[in-house]
């Protein structure tokens, strides 16, 4: 590795869409160091990611399509991802760079998918899509929480921004020269949306509505970090060999409202969630002072599978070679060239637990957006997605179809494959299995933490889960987390771990339901339920604790 390899370091916000900073016309949102990055950077200006969290993560840490490897929803599972698949950063480290982690992960928070399972050196990241689901840590609030470090809970103090940029930092400071990646994906702005209330009030004084007030003081303490990281940089003479990219996974949570109208999405048409463009179509500044030009705007469509490869043309890293990427390298065009992208059709998509075709699907080529397989609309005379044009372009709709149908028959494997947790490894013992991970049966799956002691919360469904070793396994059952250690109200427990049915009566007052089984190893299904005791309910144990005796 060569001394004046570039550093990298990757920021991605979460639920922050294309119309929220300032540069791209927002009428009340000051960001003055995310516009001053955009004046000093490449700016992929027509780029997309898929319309959810997971998704889109993927994506970019692998250079292929999220559903490649086993991620195509935010839960039930199939938030996985591929144990067999190299992240960027297993990507860096092998190239001789030291690799932090700082923020949310939301790609698996058990071995082999956590951070420090996939290429990173020191990690500091809650758990599960955000601050406050189920498997962060029971009562985190944004303030003063416990994150975990390299696996292990530690009380931080602060802000959640402020904390994950203080990790980043003193990462940064601590590597002495060496090369390094830094991957700092803040939870900020996902919901519920906090900001400390210096942040919040100039919104709140404009008369605008709560959440989004918050949502904009979010950005605010986000953009202040962000001028910290630079003054950072800046302070250690790193300018100038470190490339820093700012993006975020998909389309607006707050910024707009689409039934009212109300706050800022560039005149596009949806919003987080959304297969129009307002749902994934996003920022992407790619800042290398003194190597890239500045302010250069590229029109071109780009995609989240495009990010890996062209950060390794940069910083000059072969892949392995058994490594194919989805995407392009947009390096020669980044670095100033002209060069025209080949005419391709990108998939953009969000699944339920079994995949649909063209369900929740956008096709973009070129100009062109083919949304659910019917609707086509001209990006470049009609922005807004208003109208309609499939009628008047049959041939086009044809051939769009026809290209994603021969994507659809590829990633076929890819969908009938189910990733399972793996338990009693020598990696992690116990493992804590969260009902966010359920593959449903009944009901919504709880994916918060304050939703789980709600009187009309029945929902219920399986974990898939791969025993390393055979042998005997304690399987503990709770409604809540050892940490809160809270009672179960429960007048009897139940355990189905593949052909094996148990149960056992236990009492209201009572924080845990204890199994032992023996179990084959391979992979299998677990689940349980927990039967009422003063109000009726029966649903299953949000919190499972799978331990090799």
């Amino acid at each position: 590795m060569s001394k004046s390899a570039p550093n990298v370091i990757f920021i991605i916000t979460d639920d922050q869409g294309y119309g929220d900073i300032g540069y791209q016309g927002n009428p009340v949102l000051a960001t003055p160091h995310l516009d001053q990055m955009a004046c000093e950077s490449v700016q992929l200006d027509d780029h997309h990611h898929d319309p959810l969290c997971s998704p889109s993560r993927a994506a970019l840490l692998t250079g292929q399509y999220a559903a490649r490897n086993g991620v195509w929803h935010v839960i039930h599972g199939r938030h996985l991802l591929n144990p067999d698949t190299l992240t960027m950063a297993e990507h860096f480290s092998a190239a001789g760079y030291r690799c932090g982690m700082f923020g949310k992960w939301h790609l698996g928070d058990n071995y082999p998918f956590a951070p420090p399972y996939r290429g990173f050196h020191e990690a500091l990241c809650h758990r599960g899509g955000g601050v406050g689901e189920l498997p962060d840590f029971w009562g985190n609030d944004y303030v003063d929480d416990v994150y975990f470090r390299n696996g292990e809970p530690e009380q931080c103090h602060g802000y959640c921004t402020d904390v994950f940029f203080d990790a980043a930092l003193n990462f940064i400071e601590s590597q002495a020269g060496s090369p390094f990646f830094v991957y700092l994906a803040t939870n900020a702005m996902h919901s519920p949306f906090i900001a400390p209330e210096r942040y919040a009030a100039p919104y709140t004084a404009l008369g605008i509505p709560e959440d989004r007030a918050n949502f904009y003081g979010m950005i605010a303490n986000f953009d202040e970090n962000m001028g910290r990281l630079f003054a950072c940089l800046k302070r250690h003479a790193l300018d100038e060999n470190t490339i820093v990219v700012f993006t975020s996974d998909h389309g607006t949570a707050a910024g707009y409202d689409p039934a009212s109208g109300a706050g800022y999405n560039a005149g596009m048409r949806g919003k987080k969630g959304s297969v129009y463009d307002g749902g994934h179509r996003v920022n992407f500044f790619l800042r290398w002072q003194g190597t890239l030009p500045a302010e250069r705007v590229i029109s071109q469509l780009t995609a989240h599978i495009d990010i890996l490869p062209t950060l390794f043309d940069l910083c000059d890293i072969q892949p392995a070679a058994d490594v194919e990427f989805d995407g392009l390298s947009l390096a020669p065009l980044v670095r100033g060239n002209d060069a025209v992208l080949p005419e391709r059709s990108i998939v953009i998509q969000l699944q339920p637990d079994e995949p649909r075709k063209w369900h929740h699907t956008a096709v973009l080529n070129g100009r062109l957006r083919l949304v659910n397989g019917e609707e086509l609309y001209d990006i470049e005379n009609d922005p807004a997605q208003n109208d309609n044009v499939s009628a008047a372009n049959k041939h086009k709709v044809a051939v769009i179809r026809q290209e994603y149908d021969v994507w659809w028959r590829e990633l076929q494997e890819a969908f009938s494959r189910v990733i399972a947790i793996p338990v009693g490894t020598g990696y992690e013992n116990p493992v804590l299995l969260s009902a966010r991970d359920w593959h449903p049966t009944r009901g919504r799956v709880p994916w918060m933490q304050r939703w789980i002691d709600r009187p009309d919360y029945d929902a219920n469904g399986y974990w898939i889960i791969d025993v390393a070793q055979p042998g005997t396994y304690e399987i503990v059952l709770r409604s809540h987390p050892l940490e809160a250690d809270l009672p179960m109200s429960a007048d009897a427990a139940a355990l189905r771990i593949g052909a094996a049915e148990l149960e056992k009566a236990t009492k209201p007052e009572n924080r845990q339901a204890v199994f032992s089984v023996d179990l084959c190893a391979g992979a299998t299904s677990l689940s349980t339920t927990l039967s009422g005791a003063t109000d009726g309910r029966e649903r299953g144990a949000y919190y499972v604790y799978v331990r090799k005796v």
